[in-house]
């Protein structure tokens, strides 16, 4: 599929992460994990802030009835307050040693999902070989109440979206290049009858996903530089290729949530590749045919 594409803020992620969009204010966050660093794109002021932090943000979502997000860190979730830059730790879903939380995003009902791997960063951003698959999915309800929904076994926890219907979640693992679905129960937060949707795709490694309201999964592939969209029956339909080689993740926003925004990565690209493609790191954003599903809420 060939398409046109845009630049969003002049900005180039070591790891650019988690982009969700914000009907009310129509303006897109982000998190850079390597670069412990929040971003705001405003759109009407073309203006981007950004906020720093102590531990690597990996995973962001704004709150439904409160100021401020949810973040999940290497080694915590916190809530953040943008007016001070304050992070206030809400809980530890995985004290495992050695691991660190990953994907994030939060359902329908205003839970906050987030998945672990073992940590594959040193103190300085640099990589460390995964040497075990060790990472679990967990929920997070507005309490602070952690569920843990799987045992420690996947190896980069990624992907989360749930289908138009509320019945259906996706979760992905990198490492196995797999792709997940379970039946869903929206008033329990229940997983159950986890089955493959796609795995093997031979081009990069699943990493964040957007759904749209067909119920389609747009898939954005690190190191393979596409997004795929997977049909419920497990599918590719789209397969776009992209200016950059590792996009993380994606989301639908806009006016009629029609863009598609991704974030992209510079992270395990040599000097020579960043050097010959200067959009390494980007967000980028294109225009579909499609309506994407809202980013939802925490209600914490």
């Amino acid at each position: 599929m060939k398409t046109s594409f845009n630049l969003v803020a002049k900005i180039r992620n070591q790891v650019g992460e988690s982009p969700i969009w914000d009907d009310k204010s129509k303006c897109l966050y982000w998190v850079d994990i390597i670069g412990k660093s929040i971003h705001k794109y405003d759109f009407f002021d073309d203006k981007t802030t950004i906020w720093k932090s102590e531990d690597f943000p990996t995973a962001i979502a704004l709150r439904q009835f409160e100021e401020g997000a949810i973040i999940a860190l290497g080694g915590c979730v916190s809530l953040f307050d943008f007016k001070t830059g304050d992070f206030t730790k809400f809980c530890n879903p995985d004290p495992t040693a050695g691991n660190r939380l990953n994907e994030g995003r939060c359902d329908p009902s205003g839970r906050l999902w987030v998945g672990s791997m073992r940590n594959n960063l040193k103190p300085d951003g640099s990589g460390r070989d995964i040497d075990r698959h060790s990472g679990a999915l967990f929920r997070i309800d507005a309490d602070g109440t952690v569920s843990q929904h799987t045992e420690f076994e996947f190896g980069i926890s990624n992907t989360m979206a749930w289908s138009p219907d509320q019945k259906i979640f996706y979760f992905g693992d990198s490492l196995r290049n797999v792709i997940f679905a379970f039946d869903y129960d929206a008033d329990t937060g229940d997983l159950h009858n986890r089955r493959i949707l796609i795995d093997g795709y031979p081009h990069g490694a699943p990493d964040g996903s957007a759904i749209d309201t067909h119920g389609c999964l747009w898939n954005a592939r690190f190191g393979g530089s596409r997004i795929i969209r997977i049909t419920p029956d497990g599918r590719i339909d789209k397969e776009i290729i992209l200016p950059v080689t590792n996009p993380t993740s994606c989301t639908f926003g806009g006016a009629d949530r029609s863009t598609l925004f991704i974030t992209s990565a510079k992270f395990g690209l040599t000097d020579e590749q960043l050097k010959s493609n200067p959009q390494e790191g980007a967000l980028i954003s294109m225009k579909t045919e499609f309506e994407g599903m809202p980013d939802f809420k925490f209600r914490g």
